[in-house]
């Protein structure tokens, strides 16, 4: 496994708003998991292709993750590089490109360093590219800290050398069809470094500040068991399982707020309790572990018929009208228009409720619709 800062670049969103977090988290395993291990297939085989492109002979990497999507998105990646590697050429008459290249920033985050998949320097420009090859949230590139972090590293490298004044952070997640890219100058870049970061570094490094609960709770080791998450989501008894009818508009609107989050907090408690019940033996009070559900099925089907019909039963098979998807491919777009257009509909979907963040788009409904929705009330 690779060496890791306890102030690493990828984890700055949670540290930068939770100090103490970081030194909390050392008292937790650090696992790794497939995901991270498929991204890391992901990184290799896109340097791999990018150090052939710019003249270099290498070997192309093998892993257990090698398939035709793997080598899908990655081409996607390189082939953004690639554009943006030709239109620096065309500028810049000998730009500097690294793959895979640490980025040490401890001048102001005590022993902070992380890796920039790529990093081009061209006169006065320098530009950081972030490969993401998880499928999960689109991460945008605007005041991502971990990309200023690797930038911040970047300067480091070769401002001496290089009158740098603007900087510009893309973050591609091929596997989302996503593309962000920020852009900051250098003088700004290094002022919220002196202004910001440092300060909030070193309560960090020493494991103080305050303990603040949020959607940067989500990666960290400590966030099963930490006493401020828990307090944050518990303080929600303070409405006594009033009835919705009695809650206020703001309470509902903090309830709203906080469910989503709340639902993930307390999975990730019965996930940590189950796993200590499987793998210690540890007992909790009022819970047992017991063998979960599970549907009965034939182990050979074909035997399961001979035996059944060599007993003399026959009406062993149900038969009913194929799915729609079925029938379009059986008598093909057109057919299927002709004849079942007046015998196939598509409901409107139950409204739910969902954050502005949601891409879909807002519906509106009359009070006619009342009686419908009553159930959802």
């Amino acid at each position: 496994m690779g060496e890791h800062a306890l102030l690493s670049a990828s984890s700055s969103h949670r540290w930068l708003h939770c100090t103490p977090s970081a030194r909390l988290e050392e008292e937790f395993e650090n696992t790794s998991s497939v995901f991270a291990a498929e991204g890391t297939a992901a990184h290799e085989l896109s340097e791999y292709k990018l150090r052939q492109y710019l003249g270099e002979t290498v070997k192309r990497p093998v892993s257990e993750f090698d398939s035709d999507d793997l080598d899908y998105y990655t081409d996607i990646y390189v082939d953004y590089a690639i554009e943006l590697i030709t239109e620096i050429r065309s500028n810049c008459k000998d730009p500097i490109i690294l793959l895979e290249q640490r980025l040490d920033y401890s001048c102001y985050v005590d022993g902070g360093f992380g890796t920039g998949d790529l990093v081009i320097v061209a006169d006065s420009t320098l530009d950081i590219v972030d490969l993401k090859y998880g499928k999960g949230v689109a991460v945008s590139a605007e005041e991502n800290p971990q990309m200023k972090l690797y930038a911040l590293g970047a300067l480091a490298l070769f401002d001496s050398l290089y009158d740098i004044k603007t900087v510009r952070m893309t973050i591609c997640q091929p596997r989302l069809e996503s593309i962000s890219t920020y852009e900051i100058t250098a003088d700004k870049l290094i002022a919220w470094a002196e202004g910001e970061l440092r300060p909030r570094a070193k309560l960090a490094i020493n494991g103080e500040g305050e303990f603040l609960p949020g959607g940067h709770c989500r990666f960290c080791r400590a966030r099963h068991t930490c006493r401020a998450r828990a307090d944050e989501y518990l303080s929600l008894a303070k409405y006594d399982f009033k009835l919705p009818a009695l809650l206020s508009e703001e309470e509902i609107s903090e309830v709203l707020n906080l469910a989503d989050r709340i639902a993930t907090w307390a999975a990730d408690v019965y996930a940590f309790a189950t796993d200590l019940a499987i793998r210690e033996g540890k007992e909790w009070h009022g819970y047992k572990l017991v063998e979960g559900r599970s549907n009965r099925r034939y182990t050979n089907e074909r035997a399961v018929v001979e035996t059944v019909t060599a007993a003399g039963y026959t009406d062993i098979y149900k038969q009913s009208l194929i799915g729609i998807t079925d029938m379009e491919k059986l008598l093909g777009k057109k057919m299927f228009k002709e004849l079942l257009s007046g015998l196939v509909e598509k409901p409107a979907g139950k409204p739910t409720l969902v954050q502005f963040s949601d891409k879909r788009q807002a519906i509106s409904l009359n009070n006619t619709a009342e009686a419908d929705f009553k159930e959802v009330i």
